[in-house]
């Protein structure tokens, strides 16, 4: 490994220990709470070296939505390409977020309290990309809608809302009450029920 190389790599070391951090923190405080110098004592580094990397504290903010929503463009825009019907689809993205989760509760923890739910801290670049992934879902509804898979007589948008918000409502509430998911299998039934209530509503079937 090259220095060039070695420098990069702890760059990227640092920063995602400042991430982790920092996605502590303003979990227990609140992002308004929250200062720098808690992120930096969490971190187990200076609070100088904090600054170097992220210029304030917001800078850091957008940083942490920057990463959350780079994750879901890259699933939306290029990892969907591999599933045929829209239940492969949807059922991807309600997997994905129920994965992130598990994997990384305080990210998911400061998205929606303090981003989704947080009107506050909802500026216009913030809004954007919101709005861009509702688009991104939006699209692939209505191209199912296009190939008579999906009623439509129903807005493609509206159905977009009811299928996000039923992902955002089991999230929040998970959130809000700290259950932890554990392992594939329950992350499976969760996908599975909001799909079911989605596609198949949540009559009983006659007959």
């Amino acid at each position: 490994m090259t220095p060039r190389e070695e420098n990069h790599e702890a760059r990227q070391e640092k920063q995602a220990a400042i991430f982790d951090a920092a996605c502590r923190v303003i979990r227990e405080k609140g992002f308004h709470q929250a200062r720098m110098a808690d992120i930096a004592r969490e971190a187990g580094i200076s609070y100088g070296l904090v600054y170097h990397y992220f210029g304030s504290k917001s800078e850091l903010f957008d940083a942490l939505v920057e990463e959350w929503f780079s994750a879901v463009e890259i699933l939306l825009d290029r990892g969907l390409d591999r599933f045929e019907t829209i239940e492969e689809k949807l059922g991807a993205v309600a997997d994905f977020f129920l994965d992130q989760y598990e994997k990384r509760p305080d990210l998911v923890h400061v998205s929606i309290t303090e981003f989704s739910r947080s009107t506050g801290n909802l500026t216009p670049d913030r809004l954007v990309r919101f709005k861009r992934l509702l688009s991104k879902v939006e699209e692939v509804i209505r191209q199912a809608q296009d190939q008579g898979s999906i009623r439509p007589d129903i807005k493609a948008r509206y159905q977009t809302y009811v299928f996000l918000g039923a992902v955002d409502s089991l999230l929040s509430t998970m959130v809000l009450e700290n259950q932890p998911l554990k392992g594939q299998a329950q992350r499976q039934r969760l996908a599975q029920a909001i799909l079911t209530i989605f596609f198949d509503g949540a009559r009983p079937k006659s007959g």
